[in-house]
């Protein structure tokens, strides 16, 4: 039988326990009312700098000057990402002024984004992290299309992806390069992270299995391990294999996760990738040049003769002036057989001192040269 000392405890132990809710339900209301009183300010500020934004847009107006400008925004970004002290991590805070910059822009001039469609494809995940939600995002059929809606004015820019760290280069996107009058204002590089879903979820009554040809082969080796009976499939895009699969019982897509919602389908793996590194890099195009922004690539394309030499003497020209090569690549001269164009990222900037004097004693030797864009690095984000 209890003793009549512990029956008494009780009663305190009870009245000790409800203040304790108590003083932890104080200090709720009391962290939440300064959450509600910062909300308040964070609302006033945001609205102040887009009244700022718009008085910026008039007058870039009145100037002629362009509305987006990336080098800009990423001095905006580097900046408040150094002043960051946490806990937000640094990618948080960029993703959140991202979105700031996409609001405060459209004030001044909605952008129009083209970009390979459809919707819930790698390309749109890759404008939307570029531009941010409020742009109006106009899905093409390929990705001559992106060109064509910039070359008629139906859109502002267009990304489009160029190489994947896996599977090489896009090589239509680098012939469009070619005769294309657009440039190159930026870069996107985003991890590719693919998933694996169906109708019903269920792995054991896969049959087919749906995907982009690219997203295939980066998930050889896990299909193979997974579902060596299943039959491959390729389809025009992730969405489009996504899509397929929503309408038969026994079939899968592999495509981004933000694909499964939209058309009813489950979850059944993630990042089933063969490279945890896996990336694609995608190109900004605009009608603009990109002014310099301290951390920039340029990117360009030419020609040599047909000598023993010529390459390395035009390669030669960028070491003498300390010119980083981060890429070169080489593609048909459609004019001539058996001759080849070269494409080189290089770093810098083309009105970088160094970089400007390779350009111009390139050009003297080459038979052909295109400066595609100058234009701020991409980073690679947080996966």
């Amino acid at each position: 039988m209890p003793s009549r000392a512990s029956l008494s405890r009780k009663p305190k132990t009870r009245a000790a326990a409800a203040t304790a809710v108590s003083t932890d339900l104080d200090g709720i209301d009391r962290l939440r009312s300064q959450i509600d009183a910062i909300n308040v300010k964070l609302v006033r500020l945001l609205n102040q700098r887009a009244r700022a934004a718009q008085a910026i847009g008039h007058l870039k107006q009145a100037s002629g000057a362009a509305i987006y400008q990336p080098a800009r925004e990423r001095a905006v970004l580097d900046r408040v990402t150094a002043l960051n002290e946490g806990p937000l991590a640094g990618e948080h805070i960029r993703r959140i002024f991202v979105e700031i910059i996409s609001a405060c822009t459209a004030l001044e001039h909605p952008l129009r984004v083209a970009y390979l469609g459809p919707e819930h494809t790698y390309s749109h995940e890759a404008a939307r992290m570029r531009f941010g939600a409020s742009a109006q995002f106009a899905a093409q059929p390929s990705i001559a299309a992106v060109f064509a809606a910039l070359d008629t004015s139906r859109a502002d820019f267009g990304v489009v992806p160029v190489e994947n760290s896996t599977e090489g280069s896009v090589t239509l996107t680098l012939d469009l390069l070619i005769d294309t009058p657009l440039v190159i204002i930026g870069e996107v590089l985003l991890p590719i992270r693919h998933a694996l879903m169906s109708r019903a979820g269920d792995a054991s009554a896969i049959r087919a299995i749906y995907s982009h040809q690219q997203s295939l082969a980066q998930c050889r080796n896990y299909l193979a391990a997974n579902f060596p009976q299943a039959r491959l499939e390729a389809a025009a895009s992730n969405t489009a294999a996504a899509q397929r699969a929503a309408g038969e019982s026994e079939a899968a897509a592999i495509a981004s996760e933000a694909a499964a919602a939209p058309y009813g389908l489950q979850i059944i793996a993630r990042n089933i990738q063969d490279s945890a590194q896996n990336t694609t890099r995608f190109l900004v195009i605009g009608r603009h040049p990109a002014g310099r922004s301290g951390a920039d690539k340029t990117t360009a394309l030419f020609a040599v003769r047909d000598r023993v030499g010529a390459l390395n003497q035009a390669l030669g020209i960028f070491a003498r002036n300390r010119i980083n090569i981060s890429k070169i690549e080489s593609r048909p001269l459609r004019s001539r057989p058996w001759e080849y164009l070269f494409f080189v990222d290089l770093g810098g900037h083309r009105e970088d001192p160094g970089l400007k004097r390779a350009l111009v004693a390139l050009e003297r030797t080459a038979l052909f040269l295109k400066v595609l864009g100058s234009y701020p690095e991409g980073r690679q984000p947080a996966a």
